[in-house]
Order: structure tokens, then C-alpha cells, then sequence
């Protein structure tokens, strides 16, 4: 009996590894609307893209690592912050859901801050971040965050020179407080080429689930791709300091720059195997005069499928 009981509950685990790999599938399955054309130029311009076994074997098991940092940091009531910077279609959104992808949402939550209101602009630039910033025993991840100020900001016109300069001045100061504070702050920037920005952008425009993702913005920052070149140069000489180092991920292959980033978060943050307690099932207790109500038809969802 306990033998056939192994072979059932290995079987169930196979099953189980079986749908999170169709989990990870389905997510990966991100052109669904391409036309052929669309697909065969992309696959024309990456003809040495990263095995798809390759990467969902280490995909599981960098988050199998994840797992392990959330633990630790619930364990020891650390705080980490990571930032991810970058162009528009760089690859921070697919980056940061891989990242959370199995973790738990009340210890890593993502902060994506939409344009600042007129009270906010009124505040001390960093006033409206502060709050988002994590607690001990929480992971917060800046889908970006204040480097707005020294990139679209600086570069659309919506901050004034003195602004940006008081920015420039004011950040370095700010997160040498946060790291003095016990944080753990990590600042990534994605990296891509102008060709594969063009790419990723057609992508979008011919692909009716992701048009969503283009704005007036984004479109802009084609015309002004070389003015974010030089906004990105001195933002790396005025902000890259030894207590908040930048780390460039090189992004035109997207599977490797998932995996070449969570490896190097997991080297960044100092954790360590929480011993855990073995969990039991209690068993279910019965109640003999207990009988279950039929519910009406028309509370449940129709079966179609």
C-alpha cells in the first residue's frame, strides 16, 4: 500500500510540474496576434536565442532560489528595494513578473506610481516614494521610480534644469540614507539596442493584446532616442555610487536577460536556507449530523468548457 502510495504521489508531483510548466508556457506565449511576417522577422533578427528548455529549467529553478530569499527575508525581518530602469520595451515588466511570479504578494509587491498629481508636484520630489518603501520583511519592486525625474522627465520637458539639477544633487544623499536605514537597494537599468526598440515596437502596434502598452509617450521616445542616450550617460556618472551601484542588463535576448538578472539579484542579497517546520495534515474532523445544502443552479459558473 505505502509503495503504491510513492508511485500515486509521484505521479501527482509529474502532473503538477507538468501544469507549472504549461503556467510558464502560457506566459512565455506573448505574440498570439503576430502576423507570420511579424514572427519571422523577429525570429530572423535572434537566430541564436536561448533554448526554451534551457530556460524554463533554470527559470524554475532561479525561482526556486526567489522562494528561498523570501523566506529569509520574512526570517530575518530584512528590507529590500530593487529599481528597474530602462527604455520603453526594454523588458522590465517581464523581468519583474518572473520575479514575483511565485512569490507571495504580501511580502513582494510591485509599485508602478502613475504621473505625479499637482499635490504631489508640490511635494518634495521624493515625498510621494517614501511611503512605498518596504518594512521589515518585505521586497518592493520599482517598476520604475525616481530616475523618472532624470530620464522621460528630463527629456519630455516636464522638469525644469534646476530641477533635474536639485535631483542630481539630492538622490545620491537619499539613498545613502535608505542603505544607512537597513535597506538593501538594488538599481537595474535594461539595456536594448535602437534596432531592437524599433522591433519591439511594430511588435506592439500589429499585436491587438499588446497595443495597450504603447502610449504617446513611447512613441515620442523614438523621435528622442539619442536625447535619452545622453540623459542615461549622466545619470549613470551623477547617480552610480559604492552603497547603490547601477548593473546593466543587456536585454535584446529576453530569456537571457530574465535569467542573467535574477541570478545576479540572488548574488546581491545576502540570504540563507531558512530551516523550516515539517508540515502535517491534520486530519479532517467529521460531524455526523452535518448535511451539506444544495445550492441553486444559478449561483454557479456555466460549464462551458
Amino acid at each position: 500500500m505505502t509503495r503504491e502510495f510513492e508511485t500515486a504521489s509521484l505521479d501527482w508531483l509529474e502532473a503538477e510540474l507538468q501544469d507549472t510548466l504549461d503556467e510558464d508556457i502560457e506566459i512565455e506565449f506573448s505574440e498570439p496576434m503576430l502576423s507570420q511576417e511579424i514572427r519571422k522577422i523577429y525570429r530572423e533578427q535572434h537566430p541564436e536565442m536561448l533554448d526554451r528548455q534551457v530556460y524554463f529549467r533554470n527559470l524554475l529553478r532561479l525561482q526556486a532560489e526567489l522562494i528561498k530569499v523570501q523566506d529569509w527575508v520574512q526570517h530575518s525581518g530584512a528590507k529590500v528595494c530593487i529599481l528597474f530602469e530602462g527604455r520603453d520595451a526594454a523588458g522590465k515588466g517581464g523581468v519583474i513578473k518572473r520575479i514575483t511570479q511565485r512569490l507571495d504578494p504580501r511580502v513582494a509587491r510591485v509599485v508602478a506610481l502613475p504621473a505625479p498629481n499637482r499635490r504631489e508636484q508640490s511635494q518634495w520630489f521624493f515625498q510621494r516614494y517614501v511611503p512605498h518603501l518596504p518594512a521589515g520583511g518585505e521586497i518592493v519592486l520599482f517598476d520604475r521610480s525616481w530616475y523618472n525625474r532624470a530620464g522621460v522627465e528630463r527629456v519630455m520637458g516636464f522638469a525644469s534644469d534646476d530641477q533635474v539639477e536639485q535631483f542630481f544633487q539630492d538622490v545620491p544623499e537619499f539613498e545613502r540614507m535608505l542603505v544607512r536605514s537597513g535597506i538593501i537597494l538594488l538599481k537595474y537599468w535594461f539595456s536594448i539596442t535602437d534596432e531592437e526598440q524599433q522591433l519591439r515596437f511594430m511588435m506592439r502596434i500589429h499585436d491587438p493584446m499588446k497595443q495597450w502598452k504603447l502610449s504617446p509617450m513611447d512613441l515620442e521616445s523614438r523621435i528622442r532616442w539619442e536625447h535619452y542616450t545622453k540623459a542615461k550617460e549622466e545619470m549613470f556618472k551623477r547617480t552610480n555610487i559604492p552603497e547603490a551601484p547601477w548593473y546593466i542588463v543587456e536585454g535584446n535576448d529576453k530569456k537571457r536577460e530574465r535569467l542573467n538578472c535574477i541570478e545576479h539579484l540572488l548574488t546581491k542579497i545576502p540570504y540563507e536556507e531558512v530551516p523550516g517546520e515539517k508540515v502535517v495534515l491534520p486530519d479532517r474532523k467529521y460531524n455526523p449530523d452535518y448535511e451539506r445544502q444544495v445550492l441553486p443552479d444559478e449561483l454557479y459558473v456555466p460549464k462551458i468548457y
